[in-house]
């Protein structure tokens, strides 16, 4: 069945768009959509319209199909405020004729995946209005054999490009020559909700103050690893007998198997599994409760998790996957693991121990993520005036 569209479209195009350095309108999950585009859809639209622009949003209801999250999200997954349905192509040729008839300066589109070029393409050529593609990947994690034919549809709809990492950078680059792009690296998140003392915290989940917590956050698909934090943690119980995993975020797999890997390697009463959606106030907790955050991944571009972790002033071990070396600038940011393996990540999570026994510990971050934010919306905007033809 096709999802119905509102019966009008163009509250969500038509106000305010009038007179403006940059009239934008910006295609991306919002909230109450949930993971890391969502979260930092909402970040970088207040951070534009305080450089100035004029930003209107056109939001997504729905990304997929609900039977084919079955048994992999939770079953409170919500709907979104916006027209676009991903997979109801007659929603984007409603946005586009919207788009036509109360045409922006700028459509800033976010981008994680070739099964939005197609979206993209419509929507330029259908509407006129120029578009700029904010890459969080140039590729879907899980890739596709079309893939290499989505990024050269990508290139002919675009009039430019943000990025939020090195390896994202240099793939578009190399895809998209032509296309004018602006490197520019995810700013942190700062805390949504204070962090309680981290007593209560652990108290809260049943841990002890005394016990090592490692903390793995966010979705769980195949290529985030956390069956190698698994294998790495029992590697980890014989040298430190007090360390201890939470495992919180909803599940693309599910998560049985995870547990019943956790009890082949006899380490089923370390792990604490917290599958579903976590709101900000158990965000915070679970931070506040955490001794560091490991993102174990196979690949990656960069992580909106390695920066929810630092405005929290939580240390990071990362492996070595595409960007994520990147948010651990400093020996107070965390370790980079050598590779992408548990053996590694083992290894990594030990010197971080030894590192906090020395004293070396990371501190909040809050003042930094604001005015990270600020100059992210700065040199943004002044990148969409420039491809719209306004001011610098």
């Amino acid at each position: 069945m096709l999802m119905r569209l509102p019966a009008s479209l163009s509250s969500f195009l038509s106000r305010g768009l009038g007179n403006s350095s940059v009239s934008i309108v910006f295609l991306s999950p919002f909230p109450p959509l949930r993971g890391g585009i969502a979260r930092f859809s909402a970040h970088l639209l207040e951070a534009l319209r305080r450089d100035g622009c004029r930003v209107e949003v056109v939001g997504f209801r729905a990304l997929w199909p609900r039977f084919l999250l079955h048994g992999r999200l939770s079953a409170a997954s919500p709907l979104g405020e916006g027209p676009l349905v991903l997979y109801n192509p007659l929603t984007w040729f409603a946005v586009a004729g919207e788009l036509k008839k109360n045409p922006p300066d700028i459509l800033l589109a976010a981008y994680w995946g070739g099964f939005l070029a197609p979206l993209l393409f419509v929507l330029r050529r259908l509407s006129g209005v120029r578009t700029v593609a904010l890459l969080h990947n140039m590729s879907s994690h899980e890739s596709f054999f079309f893939e290499p034919v989505m990024r050269r549809l990508l290139a002919r709809t675009l009039e430019g490009a943000i990025t939020l990492s090195d390896t994202v950078s240099r793939e578009a680059a190399a895809a998209m020559p032509s296309v004018p792009l602006l490197p520019l690296t995810h700013p942190l998140y700062p805390p949504e909700v204070a962090l309680p003392p981290r007593e209560s915290a652990r108290h809260e989940l049943g841990l002890c103050l005394e016990d090592r917590v490692l903390l793995f956050f966010g979705f769980v698909r195949h290529y985030k690893g956390l069956d190698l934090l698994l294998q790495a943690l029992g590697e980890l119980q014989s040298s430190f007998p007090s360390v201890r995993l939470v495992v919180a975020g909803e599940f693309y797999e599910h998560p049985d198997g995870y547990r019943l890997l956790a009890e082949r390697l006899g380490i089923s009463d370390r792990v604490i599994f917290l599958p579903g959606f976590v709101s900000a106030g158990q965000t915070a907790s679970l931070f506040a409760a955490a001794d560091c955050c490991v993102l174990p991944y196979r690949s990656a571009t960069q992580s909106g998790v390695a920066q929810l972790a630092k405005g929290y002033g939580v240390p990071l071990v990362v492996t070595p996957a595409g960007s994520l070396p990147d948010a651990v600038s400093s020996r107070h940011d965390g370790v980079v693991a050598a590779e992408c393996t548990a053996p590694a990540i083992a290894e990594a999570v030990t010197e971080l121990f030894m590192r906090e026994q020395e004293g070396v510990v990371s501190v909040s971050q809050q003042g930094v993520a604001d005015e990270g934010w600020r100059e992210f919306g700065s040199q943004a905007g002044a990148f969409l005036r420039r491809l719209a033809g306004g001011e610098e």
